[in-house]
């Protein structure tokens, strides 16, 4: 399996591509990496060095492989933090191309936008991008539950208005959609819920509440979704997978009292999760 994962990187922790592209190489993927940005660290230390890549940039890079012969292979493409919405439609150009040269490719979007905690933190005219433009491209689309109120302009208070506000994603264009953290009314204070819709279907993983702050791990669960579902198929079977794996690793990382992911240390987590939670239709 051949992905290529457009996102951002930094040389210092573990976000972006810095958090997706490992984990799935531990599951034997073959990622091709693209940046979008190359920061020193996360933005979330208050001050970092590095700069935004152009759209161009972007294009000639995914142009360059292309040229190599490899999109043909490409069984997927992932995006994350973009940047721009510049650097958007260079990526959904990326899309094109891949789809051109191989249609059952797919696309999975994680429509990074913001959080509860901190709001909007992406540039304007990202929002919009990925509301009108990415929205109905892709075939797996990952928001955490910010995300997901914000692009249907809908509330996820309770398990049926989340059930309804996935509901309408797909109606616009993915096929799954990923809620990759919700807590509801139906949510105990100390458990975390992860919802995935599917052909009228809507599963979910409860998972206990780990008492951390740490950034990442929605780039990390996008990624390991998108390969279980490649390979699966089923919602059902990639979100257990993939919710089990993202457990291990938060949980070793609380363990160790580490502001980063342990990604590397934690690494047998994405092969063989120590805990695994059922998956069930509700």
């Amino acid at each position: 399996m051949n992905v290529l994962s457009i996102q951002s990187h930094v040389a210092y922790g573990h976000v972006g591509n810095a958090s997706a592209v490992f984990p799935m190489q531990r599951l034997g993927v073959e990622v091709w990496p693209v940046h979008t940005v190359q920061f020193s660290n996360h933005t979330g230390y208050g001050a970092w060095r590095g700069e935004v890549f152009a759209a161009q940039t972007i294009r000639d890079v995914v142009r360059g492989v292309g040229e190599r012969g490899a999109l043909a292979r490409c069984d997927a493409v992932l995006s994350g933090y973009m940047g721009s919405a510049e650097i958007g439609e260079a990526i959904l150009e990326a899309v094109a191309a891949v789809r051109a040269e191989n249609r059952d490719a797919l696309y999975c979007c994680d429509p990074v936008i913001g959080d509860t905690e901190e709001g909007v933190y992406v540039r304007p005219g990202i929002t919009e991008f990925m509301r009108e433009r990415a929205v109905p491209a892709a075939d797996i689309l990952t928001p955490n539950q910010f995300e997901l109120n914000l692009l249907t302009g809908l509330p996820s208070t309770t398990l049926a208005q989340a059930r309804a506000a996935i509901a309408a994603l797909q109606a616009r264009g993915p096929r799954v959609v990923l809620v990759t953290s919700a807590a509801t009314t139906e949510t105990p204070p100390d458990r975390l819920d992860l919802l995935a819709g599917e052909g009228g279907q809507l599963f979910r993983v409860r998972t206990p509440r780990l008492a951390l702050a740490v950034n990442g791990a929605g780039d990390c669960i996008a990624a390991l979704f998108l390969v279980h579902y490649a390979r699966e198929r089923s919602a059902a079977v990639a979100l257990e997978r993939a919710a089990a794996s993202v457990y291990g690793l938060l949980k070793r990382t609380a363990e160790a009292g580490s502001r980063e992911i342990l990604t590397v240390a934690a690494q047998d987590e994405f092969v063989a999760p120590s805990e695994v939670f059922p998956a069930e239709a509700v």
